[in-house]
């Protein structure tokens, strides 16, 4: 049998990775993610985007491990709060926050926000480089919702429990991960890189 394109995610959180692994099983690669490289690198986030960001782990990730490398860079962006959590929602609450310590700190600083100004959205940027670290491709999605009182559900990770896709009347925490896999920012932003994906493959450009 024909060995499969490798990619890497440039990720050690195991729920995203499984997300990740999950949308882009249609493309029919073999997805390793950094937890399969001890040697990996820890790239500082140092940019002021989240496409900056992703950017720095794709690109980094790549040249150092001589792989192709799905860099992502995700995070919730607030409009009462001025974009806040935004590139920092992982460390909210401060380094080595947990994802309860980011939410106490996000449901007390919107503690007297009512509700039709809790809007917010997730944003998903994903970039793809080859192994000389050359950017080959990259998207981005967002979800619109808002951020309900108490958190709901225990599905997901990240803000998941508080983001309420007003349409379902049900928060990312008690959807589930099939719903989440068709309408979250990932599940998007991803939807949006498949075809670049697929097309380099079939261009035998994935060496």
């Amino acid at each position: 049998m024909e060995n499969k394109p490798l990619l890497v995610l440039g990720t050690r959180n195991r729920k995203k990775a499984e997300e990740l692994i999950r949308l882009l099983a249609p493309v029919g690669l073999e997805l390793k993610t950094l937890v399969d490289y001890p040697d990996a690198l820890d790239v500082k986030e140092t940019g002021d985007t989240f496409a900056a960001n992703a950017a720095l782990k794709a690109v980094q990730q790549a040249k150092h491990l001589g792989r192709w490398v799905l860099g992502e860079d995700s995070g919730l962006v607030v409009d009462a709060l001025d974009g806040a959590p935004g590139i920092y929602s992982a460390r909210y609450a401060g380094p080595g926050a947990t994802d309860e310590d980011n939410i106490r700190k996000l449901l007390e600083e919107l503690a007297h926000v009512p509700v039709d100004r809790r809007t917010a959205r997730y944003v998903c940027h994903v970039c793809l480089a080859d192994p000389s670290g050359r950017l080959r491709a990259e998207a981005e999605g967002a979800c619109r919702g808002r951020i309900v009182h108490q958190p709901q559900g225990r599905s997901g990770f990240g803000y998941d429990p508080v983001f309420e896709v007003v349409e379902y009347h049900r928060t990312f925490g008690t959807l589930g991960p099939v719903v989440k896999g068709c309408i979250s920012h990932r599940a998007r932003a991803v939807g949006r890189l498949r075809h670049q994906l697929i097309e380099l493959v079939d261009s035998g450009q994935w060496r």
